[in-house]
């Protein structure tokens, strides 16, 4: 009996981040991994009843990762460096794999995210009275993914 796949086990690497290795982080959430068709309205020279839709190109949105926030980890750092050069347009974009993974650690289904580089960095809020975890969400925009079985 096949039963469905559970969210929470899944695991986020960089590729080519840490001197020309690959990265492995865990992060508590990723969002956004989609793919919309765009279309296009024609309206038919003869038919005024409707108009045609034509799909035109994908379009994909922006992938947010959240995790507990580290000093000096190659991923923040490489977030921060990319937004502190935007200005001059000089960032390195990265790839990287997104895996769901079975109870035994095997991946069951895999995202390869191309070209991806952050386009907001955030820090949770630092309360004296709450003694939470400190919290940094990473936007990533990408030009597309695909998915491997």
């Amino acid at each position: 009996m096949s039963y469905p796949h559970v969210g929470f086990h899944f695991r986020v690497t960089f590729e080519d981040i840490n001197g020309g290795s690959s990265q492995e982080a865990g992060f508590q959430e990723v969002t956004g991994l989609t793919v919309k068709m765009e279309t296009e309205e024609i309206a038919e020279g003869g038919e005024n009843r409707y108009k045609l839709k034509l799909p035109t190109r994908n379009s994909f949105g922006e992938i947010t990762l959240k995790r507990a926030f580290y000093v000096d980890d190659a991923i923040s750092t490489w977030a921060l460096a990319a937004l502190e050069a935007m200005n001059d347009f000089d960032f390195e974009p990265k790839h990287l794999v997104i895996d769901l993974l079975d109870e035994e650690h095997q991946t069951l289904a895999q995202w390869r995210v191309q070209s991806a580089w952050p386009t907001q960095l955030q820090v949770s809020d630092l309360k004296s009275e709450d003694n939470s975890i400190v919290v940094e969400t990473i936007t990533l925009t990408y030009q597309y993914f695909n998915r491997k079985k």
